[in-house]
């Protein structure tokens, strides 16, 4: 038993490309969606090969859209949109607002602008940088302000509308839709618009959690996590048909040898990610204090192509980088770090309960790669190279296998680093 005995039956594996192109076939994966559910009921069947598979549901605040217009009044041009995700809705027959322009949509842009009644402009950002401000800071500043509509304006031409998360999670809120780069060029100047926005709130909504538990020598667990849920716009083929297809792949090179591990590895695979990552919160309070003291690590792989390397969002945990570069060096791989946490996908959830958490991720601090993408209708499987997701699954692989084996006093700490 040996780290190139696992990579060397990873690297083998036909599966790795055939379940990303398996979820990119289900479509977008939106949670609450036929297309979320063929996507669970493909990796339940794909799991249940190597293991018992439970589903643990998880509520969260569920909502579907019904009607979504954007129309310039002056010419009655209709506009490219997208609403984000449980946004509030405006009365049946929309709202005329005048449009305000406010650049970056940064909160002090907003504070020092009067917003009052109207629809705010915000330039969507690139999502994976130590610089960005994210879309619901963006809202939520100009909600409080008094804005009567928020949009989120994607920067590229041609790709169509930005989706993503409005946070709002059945409480109060502004409607709030991602545009086009073609139709925030228009309403840039100050135009008149009615917006529609009509959606169904389902507060008793619930989320698939897949979980597959393999033992290990001991009772400590590592977590490796993705998540399944995306949008309607594209394949969600990135974000994150990638990571879950690596992390299927890491289970299945795993399962023949985790029972003589030092730890065993839990195989989580959550929904409503993009929903504030409301999935995952819920079914990690749902754990008891001592399940979570039992596991040592998280790994969780979200968007794992897309941009030359990978970094690790090592969640504050001191420790971590170096734990990861090493294991990684061991195939004469780099990795980036980056230590304060990010609240950008699951693993911001284990890191807030105490679990050492960090999120592989690519294309950090690199704009102009393919992550650009992401939320758009252009996260599509011609954006992945299998190569290229064969080298990230092998990295993600080195880091898990030495969680794995690692010395106990080396994962404890981790934890307190």
């Amino acid at each position: 038993m040996s780290l190139e005995q696992f990579l060397g039956a990873l690297a083998a594996d036909a599966g790795l490309w055939a379940d990303f192109a398996g979820l990119c076939d289900c479509g977008g994966r939106l949670a609450g969606s036929t297309s979320e559910a063929a996507g669970f009921s493909f990796v339940a069947d794909r799991l249940a090969q190597l293991g018992q598979v439970r589903d643990e549901p998880a509520p969260y605040a569920g909502w579907r859209p019904l009607e979504t217009r954007l129309e310039d009044i002056a010419t009655g041009r209709l506009l490219g949109c997208a609403p984000l995700l449980g946004t509030a809705s405006t009365p049946p027959e929309g709202l005329v607002l005048e449009t305000l322009d406010l650049g970056r949509g940064a909160p002090e842009q907003v504070a020092a602008a009067d917003v009052r009644g109207r629809a705010v402009l915000a330039a969507h950002e690139y999502p994976f940088a130590a610089w960005t401000v994210h879309r619901r800071v963006k809202l939520h500043a100009a909600a409080a302000a008094g804005a009567a509509a928020f949009l989120i304006v994607q920067p590229e031409p041609g790709v169509g509308p930005v989706s993503g998360s409005s946070g709002r999670a059945g409480g109060q809120g502004i409607p709030a839709m991602g545009i086009s780069a073609e139709a925030g060029a228009l309403l840039r100047e100050g135009r008149r618009v009615r917006l529609t926005l009509l959606g169904e709130d389902r507060p008793q909504a619930t989320t698939p959690t897949l979980v597959l538990d393999l033992p290990g020598r001991g009772p400590d667990r590592v977590v490796l996590s993705a998540h399944l849920d995306g949008h309607p716009l594209g394949e969600s083929a990135i974000d994150n048909a990638t990571g879950l297809a690596g992390a299927m792949a890491l289970a299945r090179a795993a399962a023949p040898l985790v029972a003589g591990c030092e730890r065993g590895l839990t195989l989580c695979v959550f929904g409503a990610e993009e929903w504030a990552l409301a999935g995952s919160r819920a079914w990690l309070a749902a754990q008891t204090a001592e399940a979570k003291a039992r596991m040592a690590l998280n790994l969780n792989l979200d968007s794992i192509t897309g941009g030359p390397g990978l970094t690790a969002l090592t969640s504050g945990f001191g420790g971590l980088g170096s734990f990861v570069r090493a294991a990684a060096g061991r195939i004469g791989v780099p990795v980036g770090v980056h230590l304060p946490l990010m609240t950008n996908s699951d693993h911001a959830n284990f890191a807030t309960a105490g679990v050492p958490a960090l999120r592989l991720v690519a294309g950090f601090d690199q704009p102009g790669s393919a992550l650009r993408y992401l939320l758009t209708g252009a996260d599509t499987r011609a954006l992945v190279a299998p190569q290229e997701l064969k080298a990230a699954t092998l990295t993600a692989g080195a880091v898990l296998w030495a969680a794995l084996t690692a010395p106990a006093e080396a994962l404890a700490a981790l934890r307190h680093g």
